[in-house]
């Protein structure tokens, strides 16, 4: 069979040959022949099929790193994960659309708060926080903190005992917000703005700085407030999804197509942030509003927990033990048996009808 030159192919699979090129050096679409001495590429009439599938993927907005994931998987496996990551976008999409209705209402003059559903009745949030030094460490600098308008934790970072008071610190400054109906959006800015500069406050210690996950509740709404590798999860629907994204070295290299999930969860840069509350008012939270719904369930941790405790691990806890105090228990215990190296911070909260 005749090879097809680079152009060629490119013509016929309706990709340009530069993009051609990075899905090679991505693994992601290898020529069937590359010349020893021009490094001119040349394809198999018969790869059209795999190129025009990456040109679909990549149209649905894949990142190249999950493409390269659902090359290799079977093909029932492969709809499988093209069916979570759309959910994944129609989740971040419903919440996007959201906060434009609220953003018209706001600036339309209109009222911003969001009606209850009048046959649910009112929401409220059943919570419970803990953390947990871990098996290694002597010193916790994890903070978790939970009441009936706000579920947080933070990961402190730093040289002699620096990160824990800056992570306590970032809490403290959300513990101080009301949110007062109609201000959700006003409150949030005003959050983001000042909680950078009380972490600078805590300490004088050079590479201070922390993580932050928080959700901030005005039912039935609630917002999450988010910088660095701690994690919010929803169980809803029997169905967990990840709703923030790490702030890390190497989750900007699998974004980007240069890892893949496994080669990350191994990379000795993999705790490296790029993102973080310092306190030099360079970073600020990734803000999102959510709609909540009576029966979700959240999990807000630190990676002491995400990092060694499996997401189905995370999925059977969360989907089995009703009380958010035993959950979070047996969460911390999961981390534990797995060697425990880190520090661990946990919070559940769960979305009930408030009888």
């Amino acid at each position: 069979m005749e090879l097809l030159t680079i152009g060629a192919f490119a013509r016929a699979a309706r990709l340009s040959p530069k993009a051609l090129r990075l899905y090679d050096e991505l693994g992601l679409l290898r020529p069937a022949h590359v010349d020893p001495v021009t490094g001119y590429r040349r394809y198999e009439p018969g790869q059209l099929e795999q190129a025009r599938l990456v040109l679909w993927l990549r149209r649905l907005g894949l990142p190249l790193a999950r493409i390269r994931l659902v090359l290799g998987l079977e093909p029932a496996r492969a709809a499988e994960e093209v069916a979570r990551y759309w959910q994944s976008v129609l989740a971040e999409t419903e919440a996007r659309r959201e906060l434009a209705a609220l953003l018209v209402d706001h600036l339309s003059g209109k009222a911003t708060t969001m009606t209850n559903h009048p046959t649910t009745g009112a929401l409220r949030i059943r919570y419970a926080a803990r953390t947990d030094a871990g098996l290694v460490r002597a010193r916790n600098d994890d903070t978790a903190y939970a009441d009936a308008g706000l579920i947080a934790v933070a990961d402190g970072m730093g040289p002699q005992g620096g990160g824990g008071p800056a992570g306590a610190a970032a809490i403290e400054a959300l513990k101080e917000l009301r949110l007062p109906a109609g201000e959700l959006l006003n409150v949030l800015e005003e959050a983001v703005a000042r909680i950078d500069a009380r972490v600078g406050e805590a300490s004088d210690l050079p590479e201070v700085g922390t993580t932050l996950t928080a959700m901030l509740w005005s039912e039935p709404q609630l917002a999450l407030v988010h910088i660095g590798d701690s994690r919010a999860y929803l169980l809803r629907g029997g169905e967990l999804f990840q709703i923030t994204h790490d702030h890390t070295l190497v989750q900007s290299m699998v974004d980007d197509g240069r890892l893949t999930l496994a080669e990350a969860d191994s990379h000795p840069q993999r705790a490296l942030l790029v993102r973080a509350l310092t306190g030099s008012g360079d970073n600020r939270p990734d803000v999102s509003l959510h709609t909540a719904r009576a029966g979700d369930r959240y999990l807000l941790c630190s990676d002491g927990l995400s990092r060694w405790v499996a997401d189905d691990a995370l999925h059977t806890v969360l989907s089995t033990v009703a009380a958010p105090e035993q959950a979070v228990q047996q969460l911390i215990a999961a981390a534990n048996r797995a060697g425990g190296p880190d520090n661990i911070a946990c919070a559940v909260a769960d979305v009930v009808v408030d009888e």
